[in-house]
């Protein structure tokens, strides 16, 4: 799963930062890397190397499954008690680059007079995001992953603490940079919305399926660019129904503003259901 990554590493630091204020740190060990079995004789000095390096490929495979099972447990304390409170959770996950934070910006300054936000920043070290969301007045923690390449449901739920919402609210979750790790972590969010920008080409659905399986929402940014790039935007759309035909889309550009309103819209009325329904 993330044995390459550092996610599992003894020691991966994860901080807590809000800004103007310290951070807070602790460890936090997934313990999902490799298990090997040397299997090394210590009583005898000829050793046999041919069997000195045998991989447990099953134990792997049944720690893995039971990081995902303890998290997908702690998410699902996480959406029971957003419910419970009429929090709207949202998980925006994208590659880095596709203009992810920008979105958040601009959606928080149009709509923070309608809609109170939170918002929890992923990434792995720097506070810049944190400090952009600050900028606009929404109340923002930082979790800086260290190693880790996605933020988790005990990441979330420690956040989501210190930042302590209030009912009737909407919790934007801006995920690390990446297509793989964090579409295989559940964070207890009502909706997750994948956004890909058209500067990164058109197969992107292609080359990370599961991402686009498990997402409800797609937002294709930066529309003002096709003139200038090769990005087939119905090609893309149809490689991301080939894999789930329940996809909604979006096609936007956040920094001129193009198709932001068909975005509100579609998030006030999500408010306006979970509150409604409650």
């Amino acid at each position: 799963m993330c044995d390459t990554c550092g996610c599992g590493q003894p020691g991966n630091a994860v901080t807590f930062t809000r800004p103007g204020k310290k951070s807070h740190e602790h460890q936090h060990a997934h313990d999902h890397g490799h298990h090997h079995d040397h299997n090394h004789d210590h009583h005898h000095h000829d050793h046999d190397h041919s069997h000195g390096h045998t991989h447990e490929h099953g134990r792997e495979i049944e720690i893995e499954q039971d990081v995902l099972a303890k998290n997908n447990l702690l998410a699902e304390r996480n959406r029971g008690y957003w419910e419970a409170k009429n929090i709207l959770a949202l998980n925006l996950v994208s590659s880095p680059g596709s203009g992810k934070t920008t979105l958040l910006e601009k959606t928080i300054q149009d709509l923070k007079n309608d809609l109170p936000f939170y918002v929890i920043e992923g990434d792995q070290q720097t506070l810049q995001d944190a400090d952009r969301i600050d900028k606009t007045g929404a109340p923002v923690i930082q979790v800086n992953t260290g190693n880790g390449c996605h933020l988790d449901a005990e990441m979330i739920n420690r956040a989501f603490k210190e930042l302590s919402p209030n009912e009737q609210s909407v919790l934007m979750i801006e995920n690390v940079g990446n297509l793989v790790c964090p579409s295989l972590f559940d964070l207890g969010e009502a909706h997750k919305v994948v956004i890909i920008s058209v500067t990164e080409g058109d197969d992107k659905p292609l080359k990370y399926p599961t991402m686009f399986s498990v997402s409800d929402i797609c937002i294709i940014n930066k529309i003002d660019l096709l003139p200038h790039v090769d990005f087939d935007v119905e090609k893309m759309k149809e490689y991301a129904l080939g894999v789930n035909h329940h996809l909604q889309f979006f096609e936007l550009s956040a920094r001129t503003g193009e198709g932001m309103d068909q975005w509100y819209e579609w998030l006030k009325a999500q408010v306006k259901t979970e509150t409604t329904t409650r």
